[in-house]
């Protein structure tokens, strides 16, 4: 046989249909299997649930995106009444109604995406079980989501600090650290808890407790130097003690933050969402079957 007859025999016909190419999808080892080179692969994906979830926040709302600062001046304002004014707490200096205002902004980011990213699984049910993508992008999407409530309050915060004649100094470039610990912090625990929601449902009936608990042992109502100073590096194990102390020395200028308390938060934080990503990786390849 000649060489162009074999290479006329290895040409597909124009006729034939192309063979379609395939995907294995393997289980998943080792946390880095989960980790960047997927979430980049899928970016799109992400930005997409990000945005929708942006859309339906304020879907069908009379005030909008209003909401992101009617909350935290609401509860300032009854802060500032009975803590403030009635209660005689100390606010290391600073006028009580700023004190209070820049500490629940970031509370308030913390706590939408611990919530959305734990019940986000269950929200996504049907999405989980209809493709293929890594379930890591879903509580992502829910904690990015929370950062567009997190800038328009933040405005608030630069408009109190201007009436009240706070202005930030060069320490304010250190805030974003302090805003990545709260994101890796809400992104740890709502692993954990949207992962464990798809097998036991009534994690969501326990989840308002644990966040109205965890907001009364952060020093948001009151400053951190009421604990004594042997204790406060056990406040460090609550990561979200780091990250108000730090928003305010960061804008108001109070005293930097203890090492240890920033260092044991840290700590913590990472750690929890290592092992967050591991028992949320070990349950992945269940969620379809589960949820």
């Amino acid at each position: 046989m000649s060489e162009r007859a074999t290479n006329a025999m290895s040409i597909p016909s124009p006729t034939e249909p192309l063979p379609e190419p395939t995907r294995i999808i393997r289980p998943s080892r080792g946390v880095g299997s989960l980790g960047l080179a997927a979430l980049w692969e899928y970016r799109d994906l992400l930005l997409f649930l990000t945005k929708r979830d942006i859309q339906l926040r304020y879907r069908q709302t009379v005030l909008g995106v209003a909401w992101a600062v009617l909350q935290p001046l609401a509860t300032m304002a009854i802060f500032t009444i009975f803590f403030g004014r009635f209660g005689k707490m100390p606010s290391d200096g600073l006028p009580y109604a700023l004190f209070a205002l820049c500490g629940l902004v970031p509370w308030q980011l913390f706590a939408y995406s611990l919530t959305e990213s734990s019940n986000s699984l269950v929200a996504n049910q049907n999405l989980v079980t209809k493709i293929y993508f890594p379930r890591l992008v879903i509580p992502l999407a829910a904690v990015l989501a929370g950062l567009i409530d997190f800038c328009v309050a933040f405005v608030l915060v630069l408009l109190m600090m201007a009436y009240y004649h706070h202005f930030p100094t060069v320490v304010v470039l250190c805030l974003p650290i302090f805003l990545l610990l709260a994101i890796v912090t809400a992104l740890a625990v709502g692993l954990w808890l949207s992962a464990l929601n798809v097998q036991f449902r009534d994690v969501r009936y326990v989840l308002p407790f644990l966040t109205q608990f965890w907001f009364f042992g952060t020093p948001i109502a009151y400053p951190s130097s009421l604990v004594p100073e042997r204790w406060r590096p056990l406040l460090g194990l609550n990561p979200m003690a780091g990250v108000v102390e730090g928003f305010r020395w960061a804008l108001l200028g109070t005293d930097r933050p203890s090492f240890t308390l920033l260092l044991v938060s840290a700590v913590v934080s990472l750690g929890l969402l290592y092992s967050g990503t591991l028992y949320f990786q070990r349950m992945e390849r269940s969620f379809a079957d589960i949820v």
